[in-house]
């Protein structure tokens, strides 16, 4: 019988991973069938490839869900990630595989004993942060200890940014992936260990004081601790470790400037009672004032940057605030970075990636750096549509080749999962540059 792929949601990220699975599907005889709740969306993402179609449903019709899901041999979810439980509920129920590039919840987690039972693989993490992080990391783990080598320190670093030659605005950055997760990123504060010590940062310093790390053929940049790191000590088998830390790469400016956002309240999710009609300038100016942020903000543009970067974002403009935006301080700042960070069609994003390991063999200390560095092409081949949707995409074709024998909830940090995949992303030009001393 021809295997059939269900994937969900065609958005901004799905593009590449639909490309690599149209071109696998009419080699290896599969068959695709590619879902958005947008008809229009799913058509334009499919184009004229062969052996599949594109089809649209509401995510939310359990009937129709259900109905998709029980036809298709695997599935791939390119929803956002709250939504991707009602799907895994679906495939434990009709048992069928489910690969997605989403962090594991606990609603996920929930679901690993039935999958044990059922003998029945889901395959999360599977794309750059998490994804690329955990297969390149664990094939260094690996090495080192295969050798002998004590692991004593790692530090793990990732970013999504705008690549130099269409870096033209004063935050150096542009959007490239979930506009949402950017306005939100942080908001769970950190947790990590440092010299032994477990340290804990709250949102509201998250950016403060930001440390600089130097990248290979991109120079200095800006990094943040990035949500609860301690839990991938036991996944990445390093207890006894005395430092281990993911964080999240920026420039330094950008972080400069997000931290008085932070400070000034305009990422906060409180509901706002707002008329309809106010302009831009009209919610900038009522929020400072009734929040008593007039002398905060007026110590802040002080600061040459972080004045350049809010004129940027035109908080002074007349334009009316959508009533389907204007619902929080968050979602009126996302339409406003929507405009202003939007990616122009010949704009180059770039996706930074660097592990830092430290490990003591034969009475030797040694220090390696294992990093990447890559651009996009276009607006709409980018960098981050590449990293996100290729591992996921490969995985599926290693699945279905037999490569990937698993069954349970899992990420890629086991051999038999980032072997292969990391050899197909090397083929490709996604490959990290490693340097030892």
């Amino acid at each position: 019988m021809q295997p059939q792929i269900l994937i969900i949601g065609a958005g901004k990220s799905a593009t590449v991973l639909i490309q690599y699975l149209q071109q696998n599907a009419v080699e290896n005889n599969w068959y695709i069938v590619l879902a958005d709740g947008n008809i229009q969306v799913a058509e334009q993402k499919w184009g004229n490839a062969k052996n599949g179609h594109a089809i649209g449903f509401d995510i939310e019709n359990d009937v129709l869900r259900a109905n998709h899901i029980q036809q298709a041999s695997l599935i791939v979810s390119m929803l956002p990630a709250f939504l991707h439980i009602k799907v895994a509920k679906d495939c434990l129920r009709y048992a069928k595989p489910l690969f997605t590039a989403s962090y594991v919840d606990d609603s996920m987690k929930a679901l690993a004993p039935a999958l044990q039972e059922k003998k029945l693989l889901f395959l999360c993490e599977m794309g750059l942060d998490p994804g690329i992080d955990h297969m390149s990391a664990m094939e260094l783990i690996h090495r080192i200890q295969n050798k002998g080598g004590v692991i004593t320190s790692f530090k793990s670093h990732c970013g999504g940014l705008i690549a130099p030659e269409s870096d033209n605005n004063p935050w150096h950055y542009k959007i490239s992936w979930n506009p949402r997760n950017i306005i939100l990123a942080g908001k769970a504060g950190a947790v990590y260990l440092e010299n032994g010590s477990i340290k804990e940062q709250g949102y509201p310093t998250l950016f403060h004081q930001t440390p600089i790390i130097n990248i290979p053929s991109i120079g200095p940049l800006s990094y943040y601790p990035n949500r609860d790191s301690l839990t991938y000590i036991d996944t990445y088998h390093l207890n006894g470790v005395k430092d281990f830390v993911r964080t999240t790469l920026r420039h330094a400016d950008f972080c400069i400037g997000w931290n008085a956002i932070i400070q000034l309240g305009l990422t906060s999710e409180n509901l706002l009672n707002l008329q309809g009609k106010e302009t831009i300038q009209d919610w900038f100016n009522l929020h400072l004032k009734k929040e008593n942020f007039l002398d905060l903000y007026t110590q802040f543009m002080q600061n040459e940057i972080i004045q350049k970067q809010i004129q940027f974002l035109g908080f002074d403009e007349t334009q009316i605030i959508p009533a389907e935006c204007n619902k929080s301080n968050a979602t009126i700042l996302q339409w406003i970075l929507e405009q202003k960070w939007k990616l122009s069609s010949a704009d180059i994003d770039m996706v930074v990636m660097m592990h830092e390991i430290s490990y003591e063999l034969n009475n030797t200390i040694y220090e390696v750096k294992s990093s990447l560095v890559l651009k996009g092409t276009n607006a709409d081949k980018t960098a981050m549509a590449s990293t996100v949707g290729l591992p996921l995409a490969m995985g599926v074709c290693a699945y279905l080749k037999g490569e990937i024998n698993l069954f349970g909830l899992h990420i890629p940090t086991h051999p038999i999962i980032y072997k292969p995949i990391l050899k197909a992303l090397a083929a490709v030009g996604i490959e990290f540059i490693e340097t030892e001393k």
